[in-house]
């Protein structure tokens, strides 16, 4: 009795200074948000480079020290408990709040950026630092888009640890968003060369292969510059389909790509709220991939008027290229794809209007080794694996029948197999011989207890 009585003190102690850290965590959130709204509407009264910088640095600190206290303590078990009973992540009346701040951003940042000069200011020392020059909106999104990643892929880490798959992957992301897509292109703006992406490509980066981009890169990145039209050009149709072939869209959709990266991380705790209907997946059908057209023909028709200077198509391309740049490139991939977040689950853009999804889907279906093999045998039915899947697909229709899961729109991030108490699932990059074979089930009529 006074062993039992000593082990309930400790875990009363332990569970008040966890609750204890946890709001300190809260406190220290609550605090930059104060600051970041001062810096966003007070810029004219007090410095917003210490009370936005200051404020961003303090609510990161807070972030870090809840997520750490809220995932180290649970078991793998235990991490998505109580999903669809938290408002937050069910849909509730703060995910709607939080969806709404959300899409309100995305809106001042692309049509209303002077609302935003206060935020902008405060990130101009470290602009100054990084890219040698002032700061301005993109450079703000680029940073706290970053931070996200970041931040959340701490989260990632601790929630998915006992898998090593998933931590490397998580590490893949938060280092391609960090070091290609946000320092590597501000150190190119300090050495007064082309801004330039290197992990996002064609048809993703629509206007990379733009003739007006590739003369924009050639003209003042010199050497450097053909040299990135090269390495876009290679990864768009060459080593696209390579890496594809041998990997699925996984290689790109969840290890490379900062759209995939941010989904992964920031809205991991929203993958459940996918919907799995087939209407769903007959929207998808019937939007990702006319988009993907959309694209192609943009890009030909700017060509073509390029090469006819201007004689064949006048300004028709012209407003192919700002029609999608508005309602694709704009209102979906950012409003849309990532405002919805909480109320239609972490990869709206991904599974209804990427091109790039579209791309590689097509390859990983009809050309690809990859496959997600079932062990239908052992499936109990019990739903983790569709409703933890990010890209509405019935994963368990799939196992009851013991059926391969080939399908376009599948982005390889493995948590389906992650979540399934019983080892049915399993990623392989096997030959594409037998590729759509399933795994042997026992029926009822083939039982012989007594023979």
């Amino acid at each position: 009795m006074h062993t039992a009585l000593i082990s309930e003190t400790a875990s009363t102690t332990s569970n008040t200074s966890q609750n204890v850290l946890k709001m300190a965590g809260l406190l220290l959130i609550s605090i930059g948000l104060l600051g970041i709204l001062v810096a966003a509407v007070g810029a004219d009264y007090i410095s917003p480079v210490f009370t936005g910088l200051g404020g961003t640095l303090v609510l990161t600190v807070g972030a870090l020290v809840y997520i750490w206290q809220s995932r180290w303590h649970k078991s793998p078990a235990e991490q998505n408990h109580g999903r669809w009973h938290q408002e937050a992540t069910s849909r509730g009346p703060s995910a709607w709040v939080i969806g709404f701040v959300l899409t309100g951003f995305y809106v001042l940042l692309y049509w209303f950026p002077d609302t935003l000069q206060g935020l902008i200011q405060a990130t101009e020392p470290l602009s100054q630092w990084l890219r040698g020059r002032p700061s301005d909106q993109w450079f703000l999104y680029g940073t706290f888009y970053t931070l996200a990643i970041l931040v959340m892929g701490v989260y990632a880490l601790l929630k998915y640890r006992n898998s090593r798959y998933h931590i490397i992957r998580t590490i893949s992301v938060m280092f391609f968003q960090l070091g290609f897509a946000f320092l590597l292109p501000g150190l190119l703006l300090m050495l007064n060369k082309p801004e330039y992406y290197f992990s996002y490509f064609w048809p993703l980066k629509y206007d990379y292969l733009f003739p007006g981009t590739i003369d924009y890169l050639v003209r003042d990145g010199a050497a450097l510059g053909v040299f990135m039209v090269f390495w876009g050009a290679v990864f768009s149709f060459l080593a696209t389909p390579v890496l594809t072939y041998f990997y699925g869209k996984r290689w790109y959709c969840s290890w490379v790509c900062g759209c995939g990266g941010l989904a992964e991380t920031a809205g991991d705790p929203y993958r459940h709220l996918s919907d799995k209907s087939r209407k769903a997946w007959q929207w998808e059908v019937a939007i990702l991939y006319p988009i993907l057209g959309f694209v192609i023909l943009t890009t030909l028709f700017l060509w073509v008027n390029s090469w006819s200077e201007g004689r064949l198509l006048g300004d028709l391309s012209g407003g192919f290229a700002s029609t999608y740049g508005f309602f694709i490139g704009a209102m979906f991939s950012g409003v849309i794809g990532v405002g919805f977040y909480p109320l239609m689950g972490n990869r709206v853009w991904c599974r209804f209007g990427c091109p790039m999804a579209a791309y590689l889907g097509l390859l990983q279906k009809h050309f690809s080794r990859f496959r997600i093999s079932t062990n239908g045998g052992q499936c109990i039915s019990c739903g983790n694996c569709s409703t933890y899947c990010e890209m509405g697909i019935d994963v368990r229709w799939y196992a009851q029948q013991g059926e391969p899961i080939i399908r376009a729109s599948c982005v390889g991030c493995g948590i389906c197999a992650h979540v399934c108490p019983r080892g049915v699932l399993k990623l392989e990059n096997g030959p594409r011989e037998d590729r759509y074979a399933g795994s042997p089930l026992i029926r009822r009529d083939e039982l012989r207890i007594l023979s």
